[in-house]
């Protein structure tokens, strides 16, 4: 017969630390509970830990099954049976089975067998990072250390799945327009393949003289047809420099800013990032986890390089005795930054250095000058956007109100709602901008053809009637 250790709480509220033999651990709950005792604790002692181990099945095969979806579901289950009062390790062991094969699966395993041992939830959890993250398990330490772990695990689910309708809707919103993006290239490319070189191979049998934008779009289709591995291999390029960049601090840093400033694209990251880390930092905070720690954890899962400078920040500045509302307030603009401005000029000249690849005459002129206008026009967008505020000044009276107060994990989850709202408003009205965007993009192109290639047709037939 095993014997189970177990912490309970007596009538009084003491702490209570002692052992109990008994043939399962549901019958090891029940003989507690009825020595007038309630279960906070129950693991196999570490002698006996052995034999419940050896008993349990193999781990699967772990690919996949540990996504934010299923993870969020696992954090749903454990709540709802720790509030209705089984032990851990038997609301571990009943999630377990129910779970299919993966990652997951192996990692409730896995804390089942610590815990087994004698190790508590957030200690067993923290023996799995690659499924279980720092927000994780510091949220569980703090239930336990407040004895409300159901509590917790209920914030926690709420948190998961908020971040999760958000991430869902964000990638939403993507879907759409990368769509029509990629129908749109497929219908260009096979009119400069195809149907270009026909009408090129009409005008030289009449020996026409071609006006400019003939000549340009001829142009376009040789180089098409003949440097088509450059339209994969330049941004299959600029992924993979963009991200080596980002391994080092300083660049990710610069390219973090330089996507806070583009227009549109740059409020919808900076509002699902505040949305993300206030929510974050709020729930850590309601928790009891300490405001040093809950600002690194922040830091660590923000996403994004300017995020990670500004908790730095604020995390500092605590440090030194000063409120959370005062370092926010310090450090709410952005300052130059070189990569930033580095990656405007990049992406101004972008344009003008692939038209410089394009066969003809006059190409590498037109080319440099195009690379010269991008690279005035970049320079002069960071230069207004250089010093925009990262964080509204609404955040940090909001902030300071909730110190205060002694509310700031209310004004926190205040804070989230209102740009998770922010978020959904800024999607929806970026959905309604990219389809007629869309629209006059294609018109354009298309226009672009049919008047570049009927004007030698014109010419064509007053010479055939002549």
């Amino acid at each position: 017969m095993p014997t189970y250790q177990f912490e309970a709480l007596d009538p009084t509220g003491q702490v209570i630390k002692d052992v109990v033999d008994a043939p399962t651990e549901d019958d090891a709950h029940t003989t507690i509970r009825q020595m007038g005792y309630f279960v906070t604790k129950l693991a196999v002692k570490r002698s006996d830990a052995h034999t419940t181990t050896a008993t349990r099945r193999k781990k699967t095969l772990a690919i996949g099954g540990g996504g934010m979806k299923n993870l969020t579901t696992f954090t749903r289950q454990l709540s709802i049976l720790q509030d209705a009062g089984l032990p851990i390790l038997r609301s571990l062991q009943i999630l377990e089975e129910q779970q299919k094969g993966g990652k997951l699966k192996n990692a409730i395993m896995d804390t089942c067998d610590y815990i087994e041992a004698g190790d508590t939830l957030s200690e067993a959890m923290a023996k799995c990072p690659g499924m279980f993250d720092r927000l994780y398990i510091n949220m569980i330490k703090a239930g336990e250390a407040g004895g409300a772990l159901e509590i917790i695990l209920q914030r926690l689910a709420e948190f998961k799945e908020r971040a999760m309708s958000l991430r869902r809707k964000v990638i939403g919103a993507m879907i759409y327009p990368v769509i029509v993006i990629i129908v749109a290239i497929g219908i260009l490319a096979f009119i400069m393949v195809m149907i270009v070189p026909t009408f090129e191979e009409m005008f030289v049998e009449f020996e026409l003289p071609l006006p400019p934008p003939t000549v340009l779009l001829i142009a376009i289709s040789h180089a098409i047809f003949k440097l088509w591995f450059l339209f994969f291999l330049i941004p299959i390029g600029l992924v993979i420099f963009i991200i080596l960049l980002r391994q080092f601090t300083y660049g990710r840093t610069g390219w973090d800013l330089f996507m806070l400033q583009i227009p549109v694209i740059g409020k919808l990251v900076e509002k699902n990032c505040m949305a993300r880390t206030t929510r974050t930092l709020a729930t850590l905070i309601a928790s009891g986890v300490p405001i040093l720690e809950a600002l690194t954890i922040c830091r660590d899962t923000a996403g994004n390089g300017m995020f990670e400078q500004l908790y730095s920040k604020v995390a500092s500045g605590i440090r030194e005795g000063e409120p959370l509302a005062v370092p926010l307030a310090d450090n709410a603009c952005a300052t130059f930054h070189p990569m930033a401005l580095f990656f405007w000029l990049f992406f101004g000249a972008l344009t003008g250095l692939i038209i410089m690849i394009i066969p003809g005459d006059g190409m590498p002129t037109l080319g440099m000058m195009f690379s010269s206008i991008g690279c005035v026009m970049g320079a002069l967008i960071y230069l207004l956007k250089m010093k925009r505020r990262i964080i509204d000044s609404l955040v940090v009276n909001m902030v300071d109100v909730g110190e205060e107060t002694g509310e700031l994990d209310t004004m926190l989850f205040k804070i989230a709602d209102q740009y998770d709202e922010e978020v959904r408003t800024t999607t929806d009205g970026l959905m309604a901008l990219i389809e007629p965007m869309m629209i006059m993009f294609l018109g354009g192109a298309v226009g672009f053809i049919v008047v570049s290639l009927f004007i030698p047709l014109i010419s064509l037939m007053e010479k055939l009637s002549g």
